[in-house]
C-alpha cells in the first residue's frame, strides 16, 4: 500500500469504517511486537487463574476480565506512568485491541483506573499458580528444561533516601497537621510545640551542602523531642476523648511511634535496630544490603529467579533482606515442579556454593559451576570448560535480562504504593519481558514451518 499524508485526502473518512478495515486493523496489529506478546499469553487461564469475573448485576465494568489484566501487561510494555497510559490508549488502536476495547469517538478521563484495576488484582495475585498456567501455555517454546541457571536481584521502590533527619522530619509534619485537624473537629487547644521555628530550621538545614556531624546532631535531637511530645498529645487525645479513626490513620500513628523508638535507640547508641523503618507511606520496607560500590544500600523488593532457556521466573519474593544461598533447594524443587523434568545443570553464583547446598546437588546429581574444594579429579579438564560455559550463561543472559527488565520494562523504580501492588508491578513486568521473547519464537516457529 502506498503511504499518503492525511492532508492529501480530499473527503472525510473513518479508521473503522467498515468491518473489513478493523480486519485489517487486527491483521497489522498481530504483526508488531505488542501482537506476538497478545498471540503469546494465556488469556482464559489468566482470567480463571485470577479469578476475575464480569459483573453480573449493576454498571458493567469498562474492561473485560481479559482487558483488565491486558492493562496491566501494556503497562509495562508502554513503560509510562497511568496518565500517559490512558491518553496513548484513546488514540492508539493497537493498545485498544491488546486491552479487548474499542473506543471509538469515544475519550477516557479517568486514569485512575488503571490504579484500581491494579489494586483488585493485587488481592488476588498467587504467583506461583499462575507461572505454571504460563509455563504450561509457553513449554512447546522453552528448551533445555533440565538447565537452570539461578540468581538475585534487588527491585528498588521509587523512594528518596531515608536519612534519619528527612524520617523524623515527615514524621512530625504528618503527626502534626493530622493533631490540627483533630483539635479543630473536636474543639480543643493545638498544643505549642515550635513547629514553625523547627520547619524553618528543617528547610536551612536541607538546603546546607556539607550537612557535618555538628549541624546533624543538634536538629536529630529536637525532632526527636518535637515528636516525642506530638505522640504524647495524641495518646492523651485518644485516652480522653475516645475518638475513633479510619485503620490506615492508626497503622500511620503506629508506624510513626516505631519510627521514634527506633531513631531514639540510634541516636543514643549508633547501632541501627532491627527491622529499621525507613519510609512513613511504606512501612514494609527496609534496608537491603547488596555490597555493590555503587549502591551498597537499596531499599525494595528482593527477588530470586531462575531462568530455564532464558525465561525468567520468580522463586521468593520479599521485602525482608535473605541469604538467597538459603533458597537453593527451593529453586531445584520449583524448576522440576514447572518442567517435570529432572533437574541435570544448575548456574549459580558463589553464594549458593554452601557444604549443604554442594551436599544437595551432588545427591541428585546435579552438575554445577561451584568452585571445586580439594584435589582436582583427573578429568577436571573437560569438567572445567563445562563449568565455563555454565558461569557464562548466568553472567550474560541471567544478569542481563535483570537489566532489561529494569531498563524496557518499568521496573527501574516500582511506583505502586502498597506491598501488594508492589509485587503485583514485579510480577508484571518479569512476564512481559518473557512474553515478548516467546511471541518472538512463537512467529519464528512459524516462519520457518511455513518456509
Amino acid at each position: 500500500m502506498k503511504l499518503r499524508r492525511i492532508s492529501d485526502f480530499q473527503h472525510e473518512f473513518s479508521f473503522l469504517s467498515t468491518t473489513e478495515n478493523t480486519e485489517a486493523f487486527y491483521t497489522r496489529f498481530l504483526e508488531g511486537d505488542l501482537g506476538k506478546i497478545y498471540q503469546s499469553i494465556p488469556w482464559d487461564a489468566l482470567v480463571e487463574s485470577f479469578g476475575v469475573k464480569a459483573k453480573s448485576k449493576g454498571s458493567k465494568m469498562l474492561f473485560s476480565p481479559k482487558g483488565r489484566i491486558g492493562l496491566m501487561f501494556l503497562k509495562h510494555y508502554a513503560c509510562c506512568s497511568d496518565r500517559k497510559l490512558i491518553e496513548q490508549l484513546n488514540s492508539n488502536i493497537d493498545y485498544q485491541f491488546f486491552c479487548d476495547i474499542h473506543l471509538g469517538f469515544t475519550r477516557l478521563t479517568n486514569f485512575k483506573i488503571v490504579s484500581q484495576i491494579r489494586r483488585e488484582l493485587a488481592d488476588k495475585l498467587k504467583i506461583d499458580a499462575l507461572e505454571k498456567v504460563l509455563f504450561t501455555y509457553w513449554k512447546p517454546y522453552i528448551h533445555s528444561q533440565s538447565q537452570v541457571t539461578v540468581d538475585a536481584t534487588c527491585y528498588e521502590s521509587e523512594l528518596r533516601y531515608p536519612t534519619p533527619q528527612k524520617l523524623l522530619w515527615e514524621a512530625v509534619d504528618w503527626l502534626y497537621k493530622q493533631l490540627r485537624r483533630t483539635c479543630k473537629f473536636i474543639g480543643v487547644k493545638m498544643i505549642r510545640c515550635k513547629y514553625i521555628k523547627w520547619k524553618k530550621r528543617y528547610i536551612g538545614f536541607s538546603k546546607m551542602r556539607r550537612k557535618t556531624s555538628k549541624k546533624r546532631k543538634p536538629l536529630t535531637r529536637a525532632l526527636l523531642h518535637l515528636l516525642g511530645k506530638l505522640i504524647a498529645f495524641e495518646n492523651s487525645l485518644a485516652k480522653q476523648h475516645k475518638l475513633k479513626f479510619i485503620a490506615r490513620y492508626h497503622r500511620r500513628v503506629a508506624t510513626i511511634k516505631k519510627i521514634h523508638q527506633q531513631q531514639l535507640e540510634l541516636f543514643k547508641t549508633g547501632t541501627s535496630p532491627k527491622n529499621r523503618i525507613v519510609s512513613i507511606q511504606k512501612d514494609y520496607l527496609r534496608p537491603i544490603v547488596r555490597g555493590k560500590e555503587v549502591k551498597p544500600v537499596e531499599f525494595g523488593a528482593k527477588v530470586n529467579k531462575l531462568q530455564i532457556d532464558g525465561i525468567n521466573f520468580i522463586e521468593h519474593l520479599s521485602f525482608n533482606a535473605f541469604n538467597e544461598g538459603t533458597r537453593l533447594t527451593s529453586t531445584v524443587y520449583k524448576a522440576q515442579s514447572l518442567t517435570k523434568t529432572k533437574l541435570r545443570i544448575l548456574g549459580a553464583d558463589a553464594i549458593y556454593a554452601t557444604n549443604k547446598n554442594r551436599n544437595f546437588v551432588t545427591k541428585h546429581s546435579i552438575q554445577t559451576d561451584f568452585k571445586r574444594k580439594g584435589k582436582l579429579p583427573k578429568n577436571y579438564q573437560e569438567e572445567k570448560k563445562l563449568k565455563a560455559i555454565i558461569t557464562k550463561e548466568r553472567a550474560t543472559r541471567l544478569e542481563g535480562s535483570f537489566g532489561k527488565e529494569k531498563e524496557y520494562y518499568h521496573l527501574k523504580k516500582i511506583k505502586a504504593k502498597t506491598k501488594a501492588t508492589e509485587k503485583l508491578w514485579i510480577f508484571f513486568g518479569i512476564h512481559t519481558a518473557n512474553a515478548q521473547e516467546i511471541g518472538r519464537r512463537i512467529q519464528n516457529s512459524r516462519v520457518q514451518i511455513a518456509a
